[in-house]
């Protein structure tokens, strides 16, 4: 997988165009991937940022660097969104396709 993380982001994106309902789209200020209207991922700054449940979210936010998602960055954070750094960005495939599930299952 390639190191630089727009890359890693875009195969993200193509393997679940190509696998998935998602499409890519703008929300938050950032490039995002959807399932019909609701964003489930995101690419900000060198992190990937998701829409996780409890359990996916606690997992994530154990990784060094990660953190909750801050899009105005006003000390606001998303409570369900988790940004995860490109140190990481080999869990980037897998925490989409959590994403994407769990976005789905609340549709």
């Amino acid at each position: 997988m390639s190191t630089d993380p727009k890359a890693v982001y875009e195969a993200v994106v193509d393997e679940l165009q190509a696998t998935s309902p998602a499409v890519p789209g703008k929300n938050f200020g950032m490039p995002a991937l959807k399932i019909g209207s609701k964003v489930f991922a995101g690419f900000a700054g060198d992190g990937m940022v998701f829409k996780l449940p409890d359990s996916a979210r606690a997992e994530a936010l154990a990784l060094p660097g990660a953190h909750l998602f801050d899009p105005a960055g006003m000390s606001r954070p998303m409570k369900e969104w988790v940004v995860v750094p490109a140190d990481h960005a080999a869990r980037w495939p897998d925490l989409a396709h959590v994403a994407l599930h769990y976005v789905e299952s609340t549709r």
